[in-house]
């Protein structure tokens, strides 16, 4: 098998000499992923004809591994007829995303080339709000109904598995299209012929609401280790279901959300930046904001530094170890915040004062092992780089290890706070703990200066 860089390096061969059939071999033996990447270095426009020599179904399998902004250059870019064959093969909330992203004007010609079935499907699904269960669930499944016998529902998925996402479960519905239960395609072929689907479904499956976040459905599905999760609307019919591969791509979504959050970049809408596709002003304004308010903090910790000018000009060793004092106690709270916010996503804790509890008591223990360490190792490297006296020594090992203490018991609880007055807790970013942590370092790093140095200014 080629490794990355030959199979880069073979499309680029093909698409300079527009081999259609070379790229139609190639297609049938890699993985869509792969040839998706590879294509995704090229011009949309010089790509474009090989796509479209394809069969719409194997277009469709690559075309999902595009990114967003990948997709939409290549649907300017593909011929209108391969575009609304395109739709006809993508799944069902695939495509209802990418309805959702075209103009009115797009919207319209491709919904009047579409059948109704198609139509509606795609009209329905892309009916819910962006983030809800709704907006990630497909109609792409397989339901039975509770009166078949176990003979007439292995015959009904024969006649329909092939166009389906999935069939591994099944689901059991009324006249009415409201979830009466679930069972496995295997329970359904070990089940004697003539047993009604009644006696061997499961009643009162897990399911999600269409108008929940999708976060909610990803959570069942791994709380409960669900292959799909039923999604079922205001009127109690199922609507469709959500994979399990979905509820993987919800996660990474989230997980690079509260990334962003933490790091201070989101906007005031809840809106992650993206690198390449936010524009200027918002980029501006939204990094602008956490920045200003953080040069306030920082104008209120040096305007403090700058007022100890007295003890500074007799002891002037100590302005050499602020920097790493402080920023000690705001890299100990970033971790510790890092590991609430990580155990509150997961589940582990929740807004309970026991859970409060346990987490300062195992985190005071490991702040002060860590902050002992600190300490003595600062203390060493300042004693044998710099000859410093007891009393020096002192001031910096114990402004250490307060420090420490404290910048990770500050980074436990700040979570917990955010949690209390109803906000994300990664909305607590980084730089904010860090700047919190500068302001009282340099408090605790002069009050320990003055009670064993403050002699010298008498």
């Amino acid at each position: 098998m080629m490794h990355r860089e030959e199979l880069l390096r073979s499309v680029a061969e093909i698409v300079r000499l527009r081999d259609n059939a070379a790229f139609a071999a190639l297609a049938a033996e890699r993985h869509p992923s792969d040839l998706a990447e590879a294509l995704a270095a090229l011009e949309p426009g010089a790509i474009a004809p090989l796509l479209t020599a394809l069969p719409t179904e194997l277009l469709s399998r690559i075309f999902v591994y595009f990114s967003t902004e990948e997709q939409n250059a290549l649907l300017r870019a593909l011929p209108y007829d391969a575009v609304i064959a395109l739709f006809e093969f993508m799944a069902a909330d695939d495509r209802a995303d990418l309805f959702n992203r075209l103009d009115t004007a797009a919207r319209d010609r491709l919904l009047a080339a579409l059948a109704q079935g198609e139509r509606d499907d795609i009209l329905r699904l892309s009916s819910y709000p962006e983030g809800s269960v709704g907006s990630v669930t497909t109609s792409d499944y397989v339901s039975v109904r509770p009166d078949m016998s176990v003979a007439e529902a292995l015959a009904h998925v024969r006649g329909i598995a092939a166009d389906r996402e999935t069939v591994y479960v099944l689901y059991a519905q009324d006249a009415e299209g409201r979830l009466c239960g679930t069972l496995s395609l295997r329970e359904l072929l070990l089940a004697p012929d003539d047993r009604p689907i009644a006696e061997i479904m499961r009643r009162n499956p897990v399911f999600a609401r269409a108008q929940w976040p999708m976060r909610t459905a990803a959570e069942l599905i791994g709380r409960y280790d669900l292959l799909a999760i039923p999604v079922v609307n205001g009127g109690e019919r199922m609507i469709g279901i959500v994979t399990v591969d979905d509820a993987l791509d919800i996660e990474k979504k989230e997980d690079a959300g509260r990334l962003a959050r933490f790091g201070g970049a989101v906007g005031g809408d809840d809106a992650d930046l993206d690198m390449l596709a936010t524009p200027f002003r918002k980029m501006f304004g939204v990094r602008a904001f956490w920045l200003v308010l953080l040069t306030l903090f920082g104008v209120v910790t040096s305007s403090f530094v700058a007022a100890q000018e007295e003890i500074l000009s007799q002891v002037i060793v100590l302005a050499a170890f602020i920097a790493p004092i402080v920023d000690m106690g705001g890299n100990a709270g970033s971790q510790s915040a890092t590991l609430v916010i990580r155990a509150m996503a997961l589940g582990d804790v929740t807004l309970r004062r026991r859970d409060v509890q346990r987490v300062l008591c195992r985190e005071l223990p490991v702040a002060a092992a860590l902050g002992l360490v600190v300490a003595l190792l600062e203390s060493a490297l300042a004693y044998f780089s710099k000859g410093l006296a007891t009393d020096v020594l002192l001031v910096v090992g114990l402004s250490m290890l307060v420090c420490t203490v404290m910048g990770g018991l500050i980074g436990a609880l700040l979570p917990f706070m955010a949690r209390r007055i109803g906000a994300d807790p990664a909305t607590l970013s980084s730089p904010l703990i860090t700047s919190i942590m500068d302001m009282a370092g340099v408090f605790i790093y002069f009050a320990f200066a003055y009670a064993f140095l403050g002699d010298l200014l008498r």
